[in-house]
């Protein structure tokens, strides 16, 4: 914890930032509010404040898109619960691709036509072509969510696809097209209510597995009636239905997995997953799993590093909230939003219940910081799926995207403060522990209400700074483009050799002056989507990184000194930097 006078002096700093103002290191003490109060007039009368927008480019980028829900009038479980995408570099051209995923009609209640997974090929000038009938991802099924990585280490990154059913493997053949290898890959069978999932290599050994959350059994013959107002049939919460277990598929390489979810120590058959995330939160250096579960307590495995996990949520005090209660766990994501040294996480909960946001202590134990902040405050009414966060200001403290829509469109009629479209929330780092939210900051068109869901982020035009991918419940997809901003920012490429070929599970440190920064390549997180898979360091007024150190999950560590800001740098596993490319250069 920074003692209080550290605390003033970090805040005095955040806020002249804030108006584009640095304070020179000797005014970086304790100063009087009348001192404080000069600076920022001076600031804002002639500093060069940041003022960063997101402005929607859907339609001009070629994306042209709708989400089939499925619904036909009978509000079965499964139709309000996707969408998710993806955005991945699937002919690795250096600029991110965009997958999204797609429900499809009901048997025997046709509405929509053939509707199926959506591949969007980056143009690099702004605009998107739909390659997906050549990419042979033109497939039909009721999808969920994505997840990306290379899982037979030959360059180029494989897609996995969950849904209401049979989920989907997709072997990318690096020639811009797919194979579905669900079935060769020995994936096929399990006909689940399959959500979110991640890649990770848990046991370290260069292949990377996959973590599948599973939500309820639930099936078209087994739908419940359930009521809001005794008159209409709503939406069922899962506490009508049982649980079932997620899976934990190891990978045995030559492109063939087996479940491992039992000798993994993974099976439980209470749990209703729909966030999946990876983190290290002990900092052993073997990748834990975090499960968000609805209505069930969230779950927390501890790696314990011979290919078996031991479940701590309780212990450490993520998997109620802090009144005891099993919330409903949508979305999650893991960092270190505070420079502490650990990662923290946020859960995305239902309305009423607020955003969860547990600070790592460091002992094993998290802290629900929500209620005490301008977060909690903010998410009461809401009801948030997709969560990130990313430093959407490049000022080198991570900031939080929440995606809100809550699940039932009437339901205005039986609670008049919770709205059916919602605003998202951008909540701003103030780097002393401390959040704001800036959404009404940052355009009209991203603070208006969405029916959200699914939540990715990745920088589509290479200009170092974060875009944001928003899709929703049976609407389009909102592309928002990150104007305005003037802070320096820093990309990293992983190369992995020994270890998986994207690095994931890899953590790379930056230092600059004195600040220092890391980040996990990571997949999963969010909620049923997946971000892209290159590491973006905010590098606020910097204009070089004096080191950047990969910790690789083979044991490896390659450091790198005096690289320029400005830049996207691939680091290859022994081999140090191999590549690198300006930003603007198409």
């Amino acid at each position: 914890m920074l003692s209080s006078k550290k605390q003033s002096t970090t805040e005095t700093r955040r806020h002249g930032e804030k108006f584009g103002f640095s304070f020179p290191v000797f005014l970086r003490v304790s100063v009087s509010p009348w001192r404080v109060l000069g600076f920022l007039l001076v600031a804002s009368l002639f500093g060069a404040a940041q003022h960063i927008t997101f402005r929607d480019i859907t339609a001009q980028a070629g994306i042209r898109f709708t989400h089939n829900n499925g619904a036909f009038g009978k509000k079965w479980l499964p139709e309000t619960m996707g969408p998710g995408c993806a955005f991945i570099d699937y002919d690795n051209d250096g600029f991110p691709d965009i997958l999204l995923v797609n429900g499809q009609d009901w048997p025997g209640h046709a509405k929509s036509g053939a509707t199926t997974l959506k591949l969007y090929h980056n143009n690099h000038d702004g605009t998107f072509t739909d390659v997906t009938r050549k990419s042979g991802l033109g497939i039909s099924l009721f999808g969920l969510g994505a997840t990306v990585g290379d899982y037979d280490n030959d360059g180029f990154d494989d897609i996995f696809i969950t849904a209401v059913g049979q989920s989907h493997l997709f072997h990318n053949n690096g020639n811009g097209t797919f194979t579905d290898a669900t079935k060769s890959a020995g994936l096929w069978g399990p006909n689940e209510f399959s959500t979110g999932a991640a890649w990770v290599d848990y046991d370290r050994d260069g292949k990377l597995d996959l973590v599948v959350a599973n939500y309820v059994q639930w099936s078209e013959q087994t739908d419940l009636y359930c009521t809001l107002d005794g008159s209409h049939k709503s939406y069922c919460t899962p506490e009508s239905y049982k649980g079932t277990s997620g899976r934990l598929w190891h990978n045995l390489g030559n492109g063939k997995f087996e479940d491992a979810t039992q000798k993994a120590g993974l099976y439980d058959p209470t749990s209703k997953g729909l966030g999946v995330a990876i983190l290290d939160y002990n900092n052993d250096g073997w990748p834990d799993i975090l499960i968000a579960n609805d209505t069930q307590p969230n779950k927390l495995y501890l790696n314990k590093k011979n290919g078996a996990f031991e479940e701590r949520a309780v212990s450490a005090g993520i998997a109620f909230s802090e009144d005891g209660v099993a919330r409903a766990g949508m979305g999650v994501d893991a960092a270190d939003y505070d420079r502490s040294g650990s990662a923290s996480l946020i859960i995305t909960n239902f309305s009423n219940q607020m955003l969860s946001l547990y600070h790592n202590e460091g002992n094993g134990l998290f802290v629900d910081e929500a209620a005490r902040s301008e977060v909690g405050r903010a998410t009461l009414l809401t009801l948030g799926f997709g969560c990130f966060f990313f430093d959407y200001d490049n000022d080198g403290w991570q900031d939080i995207l929440i995606a809100d829509g809550h699940i039932e469109d009437q339901i205005e009629s039986v609670q008049k403060r919770v709205s059916y479209a919602e605003p998202p929330h951008l909540f701003r780092n103030l780097a002393n522990g401390k959040f704001e939210e800036v959404t009404n900051k940052l355009g009209s068109a991203f603070g208006a209400p969405k029916v959200a869901r699914g939540a990715a982020y990745a920088d589509i035009n290479n200009d170092g700074a974060l875009d944001v991918l928003l899709m929703t419940n049976g609407g389009p997809p909102h592309l928002y483009l990150n104007q305005g901003g003037t802070n320096q920012s820093l990309r990293i490429k992983l190369v992995g050799a020994k270890s998986n070929r994207d690095g994931i599970g890899a953590i790379v440190r930056v230092g600059a002056g004195g600040d220092k920064q890391w980040l996990t390549m990571k997949t999963g997180s969010s909620y049923l989507s997946q971000s892209e898979l290159v590491l973006t360091f905010g590098m606020g007024s910097k204009t070089k990184a004096d080191i950047v150190e990969v910790d690789w999950p083979s044991g490896q560590v390659d450091k790198l000194s005096n690289i320029a800001t400005g830049q996207t740098v691939t680091v290859q596993e022994a081999k140090g930097q191999i590549a690198a490319r300006p930003y603007g250069k198409k």
